[in-house]
């Protein structure tokens, strides 16, 4: 069990996560957390900024990882549809919001606030293994 763990982080070494959320504080700390793991990381607090800030680096990502309520422009789950559609990758919808179902196509996989950290990990290793 120990190898497999040690195997899936190490493929997901690299990858790039694009992180969506409108709390600069949780987006800072989500996106640090990511590289600490060795992900690369681009952020946005809309699904516009981050897709202006991938469209910079001209690089497709490997993993969305999505607040549900967003400020500004699109829902949660109408940015992870949006990205979706251009790149086909796994996502990780994350809500306080306890009446939320998973996802029935596998769209995504729901975490609800507060996130356990290695919850948050091992979803994040698996589906960028996955790929």
């Amino acid at each position: 069990m120990v190898f497999v763990m040690k195997a899936s982080r190490a493929a997901a070494t690299g990858k790039l996560v694009v992180v969506i959320d409108d709390d600069a504080l949780v987006l800072e700390a989500t996106e640090s957390l990511l590289r600490s793991w060795g992900f690369r990381v681009v952020t946005g607090e809309s699904y516009s900024a981050a897709m202006a800030r991938l469209r910079e680096i001209g690089e497709r990502p490997d993993l969305i990882i999505c607040d549900y309520r967003l400020s500004e422009g699109p829902t949660g789950l109408d940015a992870i549809a949006m990205l979706r559609h251009l790149f086909e990758i796994p996502a990780l919808l994350i809500s306080a919001d306890g009446s939320l179902p998973q996802s029935d196509d596998g769209a995504y996989r729901l975490l609800h606030k507060p996130v356990n950290v290695e919850a948050f990990r091992a979803l994040v290793d698996a589906s960028v293994v996955q790929r």
